[in-house]
């Protein structure tokens, strides 16, 4: 009995079928992706007069309103510490003496709508006066205090309808010779850094609604630069989003390095403004520090340049990309 062997297996003939996983496919995405955005960047480098002129358009546009609200922020921090409870000074008249002022000052305690009452003699703002002034030597060759005693309220209600109203029934009372409502100036300049602040927000809408059409044009005149490009990309097969895909990072670089520019230029700025800023608060505390955009800032400004120049590009790209089509004129 003899042994049978089994024939030789022929070898396979034709291609063998390869499988791509998901990791391979995630590194393709990835290497595609870095070379497109490597390619975006050279082109803006191989028209540096154009890039240029187009980044500094972008960079002041988005510097404009970022060193508004940083301006304001400081000045909203300088103010902070101000004392902005509203009070009324309550000259008295100078005929009166000081145990009538006294006495006057003790009736206006029992009102329901002073939160405070305090009692500023004449010696005591003379002794002030002469203080804070450079007439302290003409003052003493008076033979008489010429300041009047003053009795500084403070309204137990800080409503700005009501505060003119009991100014003026102060003001009517007979021992009071005038009546002035203090720190109003100050009410005022809270009010004007809050229009200032919509103000500046308004300004900034209608500049990331100018760097959108910057980018969009800029996107727009490479588009037609490349429509040959473009239409041979299309016959061979190319996708929409293949050939979206470099312009959409040309916009991605134009956003981020005029981000970059304004956040340079806001920094520039804010270093020329250091010194007289320093000076200015001298006058009203002992220590500020001018503060700059900071870290959620700068994020901030780069995220929203970022988005505004995608964004742009998009629009772009979406509206022209389908005016080229293979087989059109």
């Amino acid at each position: 009995m003899t042994k049978r062997t089994a024939p030789d297996t022929p070898p396979r003939r034709g291609a063998r079928q390869h499988r791509v996983d998901s990791s391979d496919r995630r590194r393709s995405w990835r290497r595609h992706h870095a070379s497109v955005a490597r390619g975006a960047l050279l082109r803006l480098r191989q028209t540096p007069v154009a890039s240029t002129m187009t980044l500094a358009v972008l960079a002041i546009a988005l510097a404009l309103p970022g060193f508004l609200l940083t301006v304001l922020t400081n000045l909203q921090a300088l103010t902070a510490g101000w004392d902005t409870q509203p009070r009324i000074a309550l000259y008295m008249q100078t005929e009166l003496s000081d145990a009538a002022i006294d006495r006057f000052s003790r009736e206006l305690l029992l009102r329901d709508d002073l939160s405070g009452v305090e009692l500023i003699s004449r010696q005591k703002g003379l002794e002030e006066f002469s203080e804070y002034s450079a007439f302290s030597d003409l003052l003493e060759q008076l033979e008489a205090n010429p300041l009047p005693a003053v009795i500084m309220v403070t309204p137990l209600s800080d409503d700005p309808v009501k505060l003119p109203l009991l100014k003026t029934e102060l003001a009517g009372l007979s021992q009071v010779s005038e009546a002035v409502l203090d720190m109003e100036w100050v009410q005022r300049l809270e009010a004007v850094l809050a229009l200032a602040q919509r103000g500046s927000y308004v300004l900034g809408g209608l500049l990331a609604l100018a760097v959108l059409l910057v980018v969009g044009n800029t996107v727009r005149m490479t588009i037609e630069s490349r429509r040959d490009e473009i239409l041979v990309s299309k016959l061979v097969g190319a996708t929409d989003a293949w050939v979206r895909r470099p312009f959409l990072y040309s916009g991605f670089w134009f956003g981020l390095l005029g981000g970059v520019l304004a956040w340079l230029l806001v920094q520039l700025a804010l270093l020329m403004l250091e010194a007289p800023a320093r000076a200015l608060a001298e006058l009203y505390l002992n220590r500020f520090e001018l503060q700059g955009l900071g870290l959620e800032g700068s994020v901030l400004m780069l995220g929203a340049s970022v988005l505004l120049g995608w964004v742009g590009s998009w629009l772009a790209v979406a509206r022209h990309l389908r005016e080229i089509e293979p087989g059109e004129v």
